[in-house]
């Protein structure tokens, strides 16, 4: 089931409890001695900040894709490390990422060092609305290899919030590849709780055997494998990135947003639960994928009158941090996620690379 820790950071204590996920999560992903040490300084790192710099914050951790998937590889899991606040932000990020620009007090890391120790690092900060950080680390520090193929140059990134700091979310995402194809999915178990992640997660371990298969044919199959759950809201976006084609179909209250070159429209699930009671017929949208596309994929804990702003629609930002932003901008320090909550966002690879 998708373990999340979600650990509010008010008071020094709370930074030991980051550290402690990071090396709970760190086991779960199987990293050594070494890269586990490597994931502790950095939510150390983050969680000090969040103290120092914004007066607090959350970070959530937990075990994730990578965010570029390999072709004919299976994709190593890697630790994920968000710091989220509504703090001042940053003022001059190149220097807050420059080696030896230090917070008095931390353990002098920095954050420059934390983006060098970490497989993936990308910030977005603007000041008056707060920073998100989001830092990922795996089983041996990687230096991605070019990879033949469009397919190769899509990331999906996502934040999962488990509802009243439970350990489980009953939400779930996960995405595959096969050859050009990309498979984005985001499942919502009926509910909260144990039995809503046994759901999500039975939708994840069927996605991975189903790489090959249409949206369509995909939310089928997701149907019988969720039989005797209590059901889910699925939603499932597939790129053929050689063709250009983006292709969606979903059941339930996921909700699915395109950015097509600034503009948004929204991709139409149809009503039902996968798994309890899937309708008869399923409609499989198809549209253009290009390089300026953004698609984004949410559970209704997000509150309905979310709404894109142009950060939501940069290619150049790391997927798991626009969906931070957006679950953050949400929602506030009074009014915290309502329900589990996880966005789930498919990109381009910038032409500089991630």
């Amino acid at each position: 089931m998708p373990r999340v820790w979600d650990v509010p950071v008010h008071d020094s204590t709370r930074v030991r409890d980051a550290r402690v996920a990071a090396e709970h999560a760190a086991a779960l992903a199987g990293l050594d001695e070494q890269r586990t040490s490597t994931a502790a300084l950095v939510a150390t790192e983050l969680a000090t900040n969040l103290l120092k710099h914004a007066g607090g914050g959350q970070v959530l951790i937990d075990v994730v894709a990578p965010p570029v998937l390999a072709a004919g590889r299976e994709a190593t899991p890697r630790v994920q490390i968000a710091a989220v606040d509504h703090g001042p932000g940053i003022a001059d990020v190149a220097a807050a990422l420059r080696d030896g620009f230090t917070t008095t007090g931390s353990l002098g890391a920095g954050l420059g060092t934390c983006a060098r120790l970490a497989d993936d690092f990308d910030l977005h900060s603007v000041p008056g609305r707060g920073t998100v950080v989001v830092a990922r680390v795996g089983a041996v520090p990687e230096v991605r290899a070019a990879d033949a193929g469009p397919a190769g140059l899509l990331r999906a990134g996502a934040v999962n919030v488990p509802f009243g700091g439970a350990e489980y979310s009953g939400d779930a995402w996960a995405w595959v590849r096969d050859g050009d194809l990309v498979t984005l999915m985001l499942a919502d178990g009926l509910g909260h709780g144990p039995e809503a992640a046994h759901a999500s997660t039975s939708a994840v371990e069927t996605l991975r055997t189903s790489a090959h298969l249409r949206p369509a044919e995909a939310v089928r199959r997701l149907d019988r494998a969720l039989s005797g759950t209590r059901g889910a809201a699925v939603a499932v976006a597939q790129v053929d990135a050689r063709a250009g084609v983006l292709r969606f179909a979903g059941v339930g209250n996921i909700g699915a947003r395109l950015c097509e070159g600034g503009t948004w429209r929204h991709l139409v699930s149809r009503p039902g639960i996968v798994g309890t009671h899937r309708p008869t017929t399923l409609r499989e949208e198809e549209t253009a994928w290009a390089d300026d596309r953004v698609l984004v994929l949410h559970s209704d804990g997000l509150p309905s009158r979310w709404s894109p702003t142009p950060d939501t629609c940069r290619t150049a930002t790391d997927p798991a941090v626009t969906a931070a932003v957006t679950i953050r901008d949400a929602s506030s320090p009074a009014r915290p996620v309502r329900d589990d909550t996880a966005v789930a966002v498919l990109a381009p690879t910038p032409p500089d690379g991630p």
